[in-house]
C-alpha cells in the first residue's frame, strides 16, 4: 500500500470529494476497547473483568472485524481497580495472542485514577509486549459516581464517588512516549482538547514520537471536547503532516463519533470501556456487537475496513508480532 493512500491532506475538500467519487478511502482500522479503567459489572454484567473473560471477548470481536484490542488489566484482588503489575498485563496478553495470533495488542498507560505515573507504565514490561500503548497527552479532571457492587459480583463495595485530577506534565507525558519508542512499541496518541496539539508538537520536537502519527481523538468524556461535528472538523484541522486519526465517543455519542470517523476517512475506537449499551435501554451482551454494527456501517457506505495486515502496513507496525 502507497503511503499516499492512507496519509493524505484530510482538510483538502478537492482530495475529499475525489475519494469519494472513486471509493478509495483507506481501509479503516476497527479498535476494540473491552473494557476500561472505571466501569465493571455493577454497570454491565457482560463487561469482561478476569483475564479469561477479556480473552474471550477479545477473540470474538477480533471474528467480528476488530484488528487491535485495548486493554486494561484488572486488579486480580479487587476487580473493580485496574492493576499496577506487569504479570497482570502479561496474563490477559498472553491469553489473547493464544486466540488471536496476529491481533494488534495495544495496552493502556492510562490505568485508572488511582494510579501512580510509574504504575500507569507497568502495562509497558508486560510479556508478551504490546505492539501499540495509549498515551495521554495531558490531565483530566474526572468525576463519576459509582454504582454499589453487589454480591455475587467479586469484590461488593458500597456505592462511591470518584472525583479527582488525574495529573500529567510535559515531562511526565515524555517520559510514558521515550519509554515507549525504547521499547519498540508504538504510541496511540489520546487527545482529549484542542489544546493539546501542544503537547503533540512538544513530544514531535523532542523526538519522542515518530511518523506516522495515529491521533485519537476521546469526545464526549469529561474534561473533553464536546461531542458534536463541528468540534471534530476542527480537531482534525489542526493534525500535524504525517498522521492518521481514530475518533472515540463516549456514551450515546459513540455511534456519531464513529461516523464522522467513516466519514472523514479517518478510523474508529468501539468497546465497553466507552459505553454499555447497545441502543437506549439495551445493555450489550459483548464487544463483537459493537465491532459487527460500525464495520457494518463502514460498508454500507462504501469504506472498507481494514484487514490485520493493512491496519498494520498503515500503522508502521511489523508484519507479525515479535512475541
Amino acid at each position: 500500500m502507497k503511503k499516499e493512500e492512507y496519509i493524505w491532506d484530510f482538510r483538502n475538500p478537492y482530495e475529499w470529494m475525489q475519494r469519494v467519487m472513486r471509493s478509495s478511502f483507506p481501509p479503516m482500522i476497527i479498535t476494540c476497547a473491552i473494557t476500561g479503567g472505571v466501569q465493571g459489572k455493577e454497570w454491565n454484567e457482560n463487561l469482561p473483568e478476569t483475564p479469561e473473560e477479556q480473552a474471550d471477548q477479545v477473540y470474538e470481536a477480533y471474528k467480528a472485524g476488530a484488528v487491535s484490542v485495548h486493554v486494561h488489566a484488572r486488579n486480580p484482588d479487587v476487580n473493580w481497580l485496574t492493576t499496577s503489575k506487569p504479570e497482570d498485563y502479561s496474563k490477559v496478553n498472553k491469553l489473547i495472542r493464544e486466540r488471536c495470533p496476529d491481533i494488534i495488542i495495544n495496552n493502556t498507560t492510562g490505568g485508572g485514577p488511582q494510579l501512580s505515573t510509574e504504575e500507569r507504565m507497568c502495562c509497558l514490561y508486560a510479556d508478551p509486549a504490546p505492539e501499540m500503548a495509549s498515551l495521554n497527552l495531558g490531565p483530566f479532571v474526572l468525576k463519576v459516581k459509582m454504582k454499589a457492587r453487589k454480591e455475587p459480583i467479586p469484590h461488593p463495595r458500597d456505592e462511591m464517588m470518584f472525583d479527582s485530577c488525574i495529573p500529567a506534565s510535559y515531562a511526565d507525558i515524555n517520559l510514558y512516549a521515550k519509554t515507549m519508542k525504547e521499547k519498540g512499541i508504538k504510541p496511540e496518541i489520546e487527545l482529549y482538547h484542542p489544546g493539546q496539539y501542544w503537547v503533540v508538537q512538544d513530544l514531535i520536537s523532542e523526538g519522542n514520537i515518530d511518523p506516522p502519527y495515529m491521533i485519537q481523538y476521546v469526545m464526549g468524556f469529561q474534561t473533553s471536547s464536546y461531542p458534536t461535528p463541528a468540534n471534530v472538523i476542527s480537531l482534525v484541522n489542526e493534525l500535524p503532516p504525517d498522521s492518521m486519526f481514530a475518533l472515540i465517543g463516549v456514551g450515546p455519542f459513540q455511534i456519531p463519533m464513529n461516523v464522522m470517523g467513516i466519514l472523514l476517512g479517518g478510523h474508529v475506537r468501539v468497546g465497553m470501556e466507552d459505553n454499555l449499551y447497545y441502543k437506549k435501554g439495551e445493555k450489550l451482551k459483548n464487544n463483537a456487537q459493537l465491532v459487527a454494527r460500525i464495520k457494518h456501517i463502514a460498508e454500507e457506505m462504501n469504506r472498507p475496513v481494514a484487514t490485520v495486515a493493512q491496519a498494520r502496513e498503515m500503522l508502521g507496525l511489523p508484519a507479525k508480532p515479535k512475541s
